[in-house]
């Protein structure tokens, strides 16, 4: 079992830089690849960022890539989602979710935190 919280959302201005954390309880958390997810009102969840176990590969949605880098520092147990120059379009809750190898955009992950807020105004 492995255990997810993330932290680090709240309300910004369109422009403003915002990081998320995912802070990681129970097995080894470097077994796991790392995504975020993220679901906005009315839409399906989406696809962000995912990073392998080790941290050495990184996946990017078309919509992010630019703007926000993941990351994860396996000594702390805790992941990352860096984001900048962020859009009102970004507004959302971000999950973070951790899974075997696979297919790191599918939804399919094992593991999920119970999301954090994202709202960016215009």
């Amino acid at each position: 079992q492995v255990q997810l919280i993330e932290s680090g959302g709240g309300l910004v201005q369109a422009g403003d830089s915002l990081r998320l954390s995912c802070a990681a309880s129970g097995r080894a958390f470097s077994n796991y690849a790392m995504g975020w997810f993220r679901q906005a009102p009315g839409k399906e969840r989406e696809f962000v960022a995912a990073i392998t176990g080790s941290g050495g590969s990184t996946y990017y949605a078309n919509s992010v890539k630019g703007r926000l880098t993941i990351s994860r520092d396996n000594a702390k147990n805790t992941g990352y989602l860096q984001m900048i120059s962020l859009k009102p379009e970004d507004t959302a809750v971000y999950y973070c979710a951790a899974r075997w190898i696979g297919d790191y955009r599918s939804p399919d992950y094992a593991y999920w935190g119970q999301g954090t807020q994202v709202t960016v105004s215009s």
